[in-house]
């Protein structure tokens, strides 16, 4: 389970950035799933939540960090977008 605090923004979803080549899943579970372009499960890992700031561990040991702002989720290098669920 996810680790997340009271205050916490709510980040469960896909997240893409603005060209769709990199699309992030934030699980319920606390777990991530990160396809680039064609390769999907590129990156997986886990994530915590702290306020509007997320730790990312990737599988391999590897470690990276975001934070939401304004509903952006800047995650290192990369900006991503919350996709929207088909209406």
């Amino acid at each position: 389970m996810a680790a997340i605090e009271d205050d916490h923004v709510d980040v469960v979803g896909m997240w893409v950035t603005e060209d769709g080549h990199i699309r992030q899943e934030l699980l319920p579970d606390g777990r991530y799933d990160e396809a680039r372009g064609g390769r999907a499960s590129a990156y997986t890992g886990r994530y915590t939540v702290t306020g509007n700031h997320l730790d990312y561990v990737d599988d391999t040991g590897f470690t990276a960090t975001g934070d939401i702002r304004d509903g952006v989720l800047y995650h290192e290098h990369l900006v991503l977008y919350r996709e929207s669920s088909p209406s």
